[in-house]
């Protein structure tokens, strides 16, 4: 059984992912965090992120190893563990760049398709380019204000400016995020997380 979670940034898609997986009793994987290790790597390593071919030259230069956990996935380049150092602001203003590249999604989507068994996925294009096949999808959305509303609550930041910018990262990844057309749509706006989870795991049940 797959289950796919797509939506629009900070709309929630990690949190009831992860939930459901565990109601579920499988794994949980995240596709973005993957395109968080890349936009890690180039600012360690100084590639631009609008260059795909450097982008590409740095994936096999440092492999990236996406590891599902009970606790949340982990990305790890060879003995180094990334994963505390995927959620800053300068990560979320590379990652959009990252994103927008076919070559380096069809990279991501390879990744993602040899993860074997009953999972539950999310991220933008699972339920569309990755995994067409899955047994149930939802697309999640909210208004860009309670999203920024929920990022400032894990992160000291002015909630006008991370507003701005989810609004600007929805432009750059309309191309790559759209609902798949028997997909289940969620506006979480005003849903507590308990709610989402509820409603998803009912439509998976049925």
């Amino acid at each position: 059984m797959i289950v796919t979670i797509d939506g629009v940034a900070a709309s929630g898609k990690s949190s009831v992912a992860a939930r459901v997986a565990r109601e579920l009793g499988v794994p949980f994987v995240s596709s973005g965090l993957l395109y968080r290790g890349v936009a890690r790597l180039c600012l360690r390593e100084h590639v631009n992120p609008d260059d795909e071919d450097a982008l590409l030259d740095l994936v096999r230069r440092c492999p990236l190893d996406l590891r599902p956990r009970e606790q949340g996935n982990e990305i790890w380049c060879g003995h180094q563990d990334l994963t505390g150092e995927l959620h800053t602001h300068e990560v979320d203003e590379t990652v959009s760049h990252v994103a927008k590249h076919p070559r380096l999604r069809d990279w991501v989507n390879e990744q993602l398709r040899h993860v074997q068994g009953s999972f539950v996925v999310e991220g933008r294009d699972m339920g569309t380019a990755v995994f067409p096949q899955a047994n149930a999808k939802f697309y999640l959305t909210a208004s860009p204000r309670v999203r920024a509303q929920r990022r400032v609550q894990e992160r000291d930041e002015d909630i006008g400016e991370v507003e701005a910018a989810l609004r600007l990262r929805d432009e750059k990844d309309a191309a790559q995020s759209a609902p798949a057309r028997d997909a289940v749509l969620i506006d979480t706006s005003n849903l507590s997380l308990d709610d989402v989870v509820a409603n998803v795991l009912r439509a998976v049940r049925a």
